[in-house]
């Protein structure tokens, strides 16, 4: 089945947008560099394409994770040659049941983004903050991982194995 070329179109689209403000220089020598980050405009909202961006994203995960297998290969190929669209785009906090097993089945599809390190200090985060709201994670941990890959990049194993260990330790420690 794969991506629907509209919706690659799209996605393609929207990286291309917000490409040029992810690779602009910060000045580290203004001692306020920091603050203007992390304050100014969210790159979706300077590039005006955060409904855009949001939809994309939404139908991405919806065919990621209802698709079969080539399916699920084709969104994370997209994904990867996209990196500028899911280095801007997001979810909202990993609150509920739903919205964290959401953010798995993202980091699924993301397939270990550019740095897998990345990805664990982000599931570690998720795992937190779903713990923190009484979400139990383990069933979804498990649950993402049947879906994920079992592709070993980076020398650290796959995102499959990866979720399947976090699934197994109490607190989460992937180190």
């Amino acid at each position: 089945m794969g991506v629907p070329d509209e919706l690659a179109d799209e996605v393609e689209l929207i990286a291309a947008l917000v490409k040029p403000l992810g690779e602009r220089p910060i000045d580290f020598n203004d001692p306020d560099w920091e603050t203007r980050l992390l304050e100014g405009p969210r790159p979706l909202d300077e590039a005006n394409v955060r409904e855009e961006a949001e939809a994309a994203l939404s139908q991405l995960l919806d065919l990621y994770e209802g698709g079969d297998e080539p399916t699920r290969i084709a969104v994370r190929a997209l994904l990867e040659r996209c990196y500028h669209f899911h280095w801007a785009t997001g979810l909202p906090a990993a609150r509920t049941t739903e919205g964290f097993r959401r953010h798995l089945v993202y980091l699924s599809a993301r397939d270990h983004g550019r740095d897998t390190r990345d990805e664990m200090v982000e599931l570690n985060r998720l795992c937190e903050e779903a713990r923190a709201a009484q979400v139990d994670i383990r069933p979804l941990l498990l649950e993402v991982a049947a879906i994920s890959s079992d592709e070993k990049k980076y020398g650290m194993g796959s995102i499959r194995s990866i979720l399947r260990r976090a699934a197994g330790r109490d607190p989460v420690g992937l180190w």
